[in-house]
């Protein structure tokens, strides 16, 4: 129980995500919970595993917006001039858009795109 933390510490995705051509839906749905963890035989692992590779999406997505909205920033010490552009809130309105980080790692998961390793249960198979 001590290695909590280092249990799932190999997770990777198999290929890098393109969160924008995802096949995830952009609305919550209801999923057999049951037939998720078959893989693991363990709700909590399973949620563990969707839940960090939502946490690598939801980076990977920040840093991406991030770069794109850095080249529209404007570095002005004028605080009362703000400036409105086009580009940028469409940008904004995309990302807003695209299915959430959670709901595309559990697509992934679904779709056997993930790899994961727990170091506990691997550590008796040597």
């Amino acid at each position: 129980m001590d290695n909590k933390k280092t249990s799932l510490a190999a997770l990777n995705a198999i290929a890098n995500v393109d969160y924008k051509r995802t096949n995830a839906p952009a609305n919550t749905i209801t999923r057999d919970m049951m037939k998720l963890s078959s893989d693991t035989k363990n709700i909590y692992e399973t949620t563990m595993i969707i839940a960090k590779r939502a946490n690598q999406i939801s980076k990977e997505m920040k840093e991406d917006l991030e770069k794109k909205l850095q080249e529209f920033a404007s570095y002005s010490d004028n605080l009362e001039e703000v400036f409105e552009n086009r580009e940028q809130i469409e940008i904004s309105r995309f990302y807003e858009k695209l299915p959430k980080p959670v709901l595309i790692a559990t697509q992934e998961y679904e779709d056997g795109k993930v790899y994961f390793k727990n170091p506990a249960k691997d550590k008796g198979s040597f």
